[in-house]
């Protein structure tokens, strides 16, 4: 049974030097922050325990540095942002638990946080040696010296075997952080007890990526809408001709015995039935609206892409949201950076917006596309923090971060 933070608020942290894994993964243009919805989100939980009089030592990575120790995937910019919005003094570590760190976590006084570096510079971090993420997690917990305590609070690295996930949980008395906690509550209730109607919007771009949570959700969705570049292996395997568009011909196969599946399970597959066809893969390219039963039959032809759903498609969508009690959503259904392309995406936003559905948000882009479109994360139900350990509790698998914590 995993132990709530709450707990170990109860048994008093004043003078405890507490590790937190936070996500801060967030978007970087250079080295300023495009999207501080994680940082926003991480906050609650630091706050909460150096309110309460912890010294918190937060640790969380960035990108994939390859256990390199590489400026541009410095935690930095992620911690100043956090430092800006916390109501609490931050300070930052220019290195992991090297002399740095453990000078600046030596310092701490009650109600303090400090920031390590990426945790992923050190190249232990994400090992498949058990004994070198060991070490590494030795390491951290030396950090906290007499009474240390450790809390997860980064659903989007609970799906990773890292030294700052997994081990570290075996080193020191583990707790759960709420962030982590209101994920799971949230997502359990999509998977296992949805409200009905429950339609499933799907975007992205690789089919193959998504795959294994289609597949567990044919009888579980009461509707799932295919958008961004994976439609087109599913039109593919309904015959029809895409042009340039990205297809995965590998996974067609696969594909037609979804669509199979589906039908005998009482899961309607809705794909669109018009897209925004492009001669090139750029924001000024010529474009035109075509039927997906012609798509190269327009003034493009057949060297065009598909890089969005089409107006009638973006309707379609919009009515079967707008029937759903519950609406969960994972990957753009168009090129949203690009503003030609964002229509279809926008138009999913709005409608879930607009709908009285509980609605959760599978993170990632599509989390960033929401932001960047203008909307707010408090129109939405749930805006998940993990995109990658959100799909993977909705495909059943076991997640070593929560494991860990014996949740």
């Amino acid at each position: 049974m995993a132990h709530a933070l709450d707990e170990l608020i109860a048994d008093g942290v004043a003078g405890r030097r507490v590790l937190v894994r936070s996500d801060l993964n967030v978007p970087l243009d250079d080295f300023t922050v495009t999207d501080d919805g994680r940082v926003r989100a991480s906050l609650p939980v630091i706050e909460k325990l150096a309110r309460a009089g912890a010294r918190v030592i937060v640790m969380a990575h960035l990108g994939r540095p390859k256990g390199q120790v590489d400026p541009k995937y410095s935690i930095a910019p992620a911690g100043q942002r956090l430092a800006d919005l916390a109501g609490v003094p931050v300070r930052i570590a220019t290195d992991v638990v090297g002399q740095d760190a453990r000078d600046k976590a030596g310092a701490l006084v009650d109600g303090e946080v400090l920031v390590l570096e990426n945790v992923r510079f050190d190249p232990r971090e994400t090992s498949k040696d058990d004994a070198e993420r060991g070490a590494f997690a030795d390491e951290l917990a030396a950090l906290t010296g007499e009474g240390g305590a450790y809390v997860d609070d980064a659903f989007g690295a609970v799906h990773r075997k890292h030294a700052s996930v997994y081990d570290i949980a075996h080193r020191l008395p583990a707790y759960q952080g709420d962030l982590v906690k209101r994920e799971l509550d949230v997502l359990t209730k999509v998977v296992s007890d949805p409200e009905r109607p429950f339609v499933v919007v799907m975007g992205g771009s690789k089919v193959s990526d998504k795959l294994a949570v289609i597949a567990n959700l044919i009888g579980k969705a009461d509707s799932l809408l295919i958008g961004g570049g994976m439609v087109f292996t599913f039109l593919a395997a309904q015959g029809h001709r895409v042009g340039g568009s990205l297809l995965e011909e590998d996974q067609i196969e696969t594909v037609k015995g979804y669509l199979e599946k589906a039908s005998e399970a009482g899961t309607e597959i809705v794909l669109p039935v018009d897209v925004v066809y492009a001669a090139t893969f750029a924001a000024d390219a010529k474009h035109e609206v075509r039927p997906v039963d012609a798509i190269e039959s327009g003034e493009i032809g057949d060297s065009g892409l598909g890089l969005d759903i089409g107006p009638e498609s973006a309707k379609l969508f919009a009515e079967r949201i707008k029937g759903a009690k519950t609406v969960f959503w994972n990957g753009p259904a168009g090129v949203f950076e690009m503003e030609a392309f964002a229509g279809g995406t926008r138009a999913v936003a709005e409608a879930i917006v607009a709908s009285e559905a509980m609605s959760v948000i599978g993170g990632g882009d599509s989390a960033s596309a929401v932001r960047n479109l203008g909307f707010s994360d408090d129109q939405f139900g749930h805006i998940s923090t993990g995109g990658g350990a959100s799909l993977e509790f909705i495909e059943g698998k076991e997640l070593p971060g929560v494991v860990a914590l014996g949740v």
